[in-house]
């Protein structure tokens, strides 16, 4: 007798189908159903346990069909074979697909959008942008895109000393005085209606932008006579620097009087202070997306931080004078400046290296109009900010901004007198004779570069002087040299005042404004001792919100005093310029921005 075990193995084996059956065989093996056959009922009977648990899984169609016989089975399988062809998985994803395209374009088309707008890859180019500046470079031409020249401009006061710092972390910025506060504002909010959705229809006038000031949430002073109590958790002396967290959870502040105070950003409570540093405290820096902080002074070092532990890393030395600015990007690196050892420092925490850069570099082409005798040499490097991992810009005494590239030891670019020259002083001014001669007088003196920001990653730059202006410039495409864009402020200067032109001054010499912006293209009175940006929406969608942090007298002494000047800031709203489609084409609402504006 022949068992399991003792049949060949080629009788034994069982056939299994290469692929699963297709649905045609379910429909021939309903088809068949109806045949009076003992085979036949067997195949429809295996038919409608199938169709039911298919059911059971996806669910019908429609909750009035049943499956109550082999035969309606069939039927239903007939009619899925004869419509969709017996449609596979890919096929119903592409027609799920297909019908999604359709439906936005049906609702984009009410709006008044362009097909050629929905054909875009919009998440292929947010992944193309995130790899840019992963790697670090620039990847964004945001100059173009920035009306400047239709900024409105909001002043606001402190009616304290002098504004020396200021830091952003949208929706607040946060400044700093000589007399020892920290003060937290809020930023004005758009309306929605500020920057409208492009429509087809071209819009008579675009809305005016918002003039609301920014409001003082809160404030906290310190106080010269606690110097000697060593629990006193707040400034005992000029606070010169000030720094806000990309998360928002920390405020930073750093003085002459060496500390170091770590706050919570919601309360300004002090957290942790810090007395490293043998001298005042210049600069401070977040690194871009953590809690990592570099910290610049007097004392010839810049010192590492790390704010997830509240604890003290390291310090970093090699400038031989004071380290006065600092800046940071994503990577683990910062530059910093070293005011009259006129170098810039490009700082790799990781390697425990540095690249060094030379400046002292003087502008030799002759200019018409200028007394040689101004264009001197650099005297002292006194700001530095990152375009990304391998651009930095520098500003100087000397009134030049220069271009680095860390493969160069050497400037790349240098833009002399960025902010003009100061008027020559009168001669009766310049000696005590009775009637001196013009030999007295010296030669006019280039307005320092005392204020300088980026966007990071981006080609805009902003400076700031005391000539009642911000300055805006952009990399330009070969990123070998700057150009001008515009001018944020009042761009009609009177030499022979310091604080800038009056309205009515303007007016007589038929240079001002119209009326609708006489309000917000006043001059900005007094230096500009810092300046901080942040982009409004997504990806800056909504614009750009720059602050100017005012005084009378420079952050670090009173080498220049403007007289009858309130301290405080300025806020600037800039609008994007508004695309329309024509066509298909992308055509500007409001024609094309003023990028060679006259100055």
């Amino acid at each position: 007798m022949s068992s399991f075990f003792t049949v060949p193995g080629s009788q034994k084996k069982r056939k299994r189908p290469a692929a699963p059956e297709a649905p045609k065989k379910r429909v021939a093996a309903s088809k068949s159903a109806g045949k009076p056959t003992a085979k036949g009922a067997a195949a429809a009977a295996a038919t409608k346990k199938r169709v039911e648990r298919d059911e059971s899984i996806s669910g019908p169609d429609d909750d009035d069909e049943s499956y109550d016989s082999p035969s309606d089975a069939g039927e239903e399988v007939e009619k899925s074979d004869s419509d969709e062809e017996e449609e596979t998985a890919a096929e119903k994803r592409l027609r799920l697909a297909e019908r999604y395209l359709e439906n936005i374009k049906e609702h984009v088309d009410e709006a008044g959008f362009d097909a050629a707008d929905i054909d875009r890859d919009l998440i292929a180019e947010r992944l193309q942008e995130d790899v840019a500046e992963t790697k670090g470079r620039v990847y964004r031409q945001l100059a173009s895109e920035l009306a400047f020249d239709k900024a409105s401009q909001t002043l606001f006061r402190t009616d304290t000393n002098a504004v020396t710092s200021i830091a952003a972390c949208a929706p607040y910025f946060y400044t700093t005085t000589k007399d020892l506060y920290l003060h937290k504002w809020r930023t004005q909010d758009l309306p929605q209606d500020q920057f409208p959705q492009t429509t087809r229809r071209k819009p008579k006038k675009p809305p005016a932008p918002p003039r609301k000031k920014p409001q003082l949430e809160s404030w906290i002073r310190g106080h010269k006579g606690k110097s000697k109590d060593k629990n006193y958790q707040r400034h005992v002396g000029q606070i010169l620097a000030v720094a806000a967290s990309p998360d928002g959870k920390y405020v930073v502040t750093g003085g002459e009087d060496r500390r170091l105070i770590i706050y919570d950003a919601a309360t300004l409570k002090p957290l942790k202070v810090w007395t490293h540093h043998r001298d005042a405290i210049t600069g401070l820096a977040f690194r871009r997306g953590t809690n990592q902080l570099y910290s610049s002074s007097k004392d010839r070092t810049v010192k590492v931080w790390s704010l997830d532990e509240l604890a003290y890393v390291e310090t970093l030395f090699g400038h031989q004078d004071h380290v006065v600015d600092i800046d940071a990007l994503a990577q683990e690196r910062c530059v910093s400046v070293g005011a009259r050892d006129r170098t810039a420092r490009l700082w790799k925490v990781i390697e425990e290296t540095q690249l060094v850069f030379r400046g002292g570099a003087v502008d030799k082409k002759p200019r018409p109009g200028v007394d040689p005798r101004s264009l001197t040499h650099e005297g002292s490097m006194d700001r530095i900010a990152m375009i990304d991992d391998e651009l930095f810009v520098t500003g100087s005494d000397n009134g030049a901004i220069a271009l680095w590239s860390v493969t160069k030891k050497k400037p790349v670019y240098i833009q002399p007198l960025a902010h003009g020259i100061d008027p020559a002083i009168k001669p009766t001014q310049a000696s005590a004779e009775q009637h001196p001669g013009a030999d007295v007088v010296p030669a006019p003196t280039p307005r320092w570069i005392t204020a300088l920001k980026t966007i990071p990653y981006s080609d805009v730059i902003l400076s700031g002087s005391w000539d009642g202006h911000v300055r805006v410039w952009r990399l330009s495409e070969d990123k070998k040299k700057i150009e001008a864009v515009g001018v944020l402020g009042d761009h009609q200067q009177d030499d022979n005042n310091d604080d800038g032109p009056t309205a009515e001054e303007a007016e007589t010499n038929g240079d001002a404004p119209s009326h609708r912006n006489k309000e917000s293209r006043r001059p900005i009175h007094g230096i500009i001792n810092d300046i901080a940006v942040f982009e409004r929406g997504d990806r800056g969608k909504d614009g750009l919100c720059v602050i100017a942090a005012v005084a009378k007298e420079h952050r670090f002494g009173r080498w220049k005093v403007c007289k009858a000047v309130r301290n405080g800031g300025v806020v600037f709203e800039v609008p994007r310029i508004q695309k329309a489609v024509v066509n298909g084409d992308g055509a500007s609402e409001e024609g094309t921005s003023d990028d060679d504006e006259d100055e």
